[in-house]
């Protein structure tokens, strides 16, 4: 019993995740970011490390994924993203911060 319930905790995370990872590439934010590398914007993973035990990461980035911002990564702009709703904006930041 105790095998089967981490199964369906194993599997119920996965598919949290796949969902989150097909709402970033819904809206495009893939074009600029990925898990694991730089691409245009920084790689998920480094996001989670540098905002890692800040209690307001989650609010701070929802409001960058939302208006855009610049110079936390370097000179280029991250653009605001009017195809985002804040619903949406939690759910990635969220996903984004669990990228260890």
């Amino acid at each position: 019993m105790k095998r089967l319930i981490c199964v369906l905790v194993t599997v119920l995370a996965s598919s949290a995740a796949m969902a989150n990872l097909d709402l970033a590439k819904a809206k495009n934010c893939m074009a600029c970011h990925s898990i694991d590398n730089k691409i245009v914007g920084p790689a998920y993973k480094d996001v989670a490390k540098k905002y890692a035990g800040q209690k307001d990461a989650e609010d701070k980035l929802t409001q960058k994924v939302l208006k855009g911002g610049s110079g936390t990564w370097g000179p280029m702009p991250m653009p605001p993203n009017t195809q985002v709703t804040e619903a949406e904006a939690k759910t990635l930041v969220k996903w984004i911060l669990s990228q260890k």
